[in-house]
């Protein structure tokens, strides 16, 4: 699964993990919006950096050369994954968003981990493969 920069540009625009979380993205724009103002200037502001950095870090890995940068990128979007929950988790703490709303982006969020892990797995295997045909 070497990842050929001769493949189709913005390939990421079709994966599923990078629409889940587009969608993701766009829910936590949506909870921000209705924050007060001065958390919607701080954590609100936060939390949508970190949201946005699971979408760009998949993005960017996808046109990156080799599978390991690849894997690199997914692995900071994981990360990213993980704040974006904290976050969320310290405005439900806050009782600025209801349990509700939390609960659904958390599941959001373990899916969207979930499916990076999978990609990241089969990235490995990819190059396990590789090495062994050598």
């Amino acid at each position: 699964m070497t990842n050929d920069k001769s493949r189709e540009p913005f390939r990421f625009v079709d994966w599923e993990v990078y629409q889940d979380t587009q969608d993701a993205f766009v829910e936590v724009v949506k909870v921000v919006r209705k924050l007060p103002v001065d958390l919607r200037l701080t954590l609100g502001s936060q939390v949508i950096r970190s949201a946005l950095s699971v979408v760009l870090n998949i993005a960017e890995g996808s046109g990156r050369y080799t599978d390991k940068e690849m894997s690199r990128f997914f692995d900071i979007s994981t990360g990213s994954v993980s704040e974006t929950v904290a976050a969320l988790h310290s405005l439900l703490k806050m009782n600025c968003i209801r349990k509700e709303q939390f609960d659904s982006l958390r599941e959001r969020y373990a899916s969207i981990s979930r499916q990076l892990g999978g990609f990241k797995k089969k990235l490995r295997m990819a190059n396990d493969k590789e090495t062994n045909d050598t």
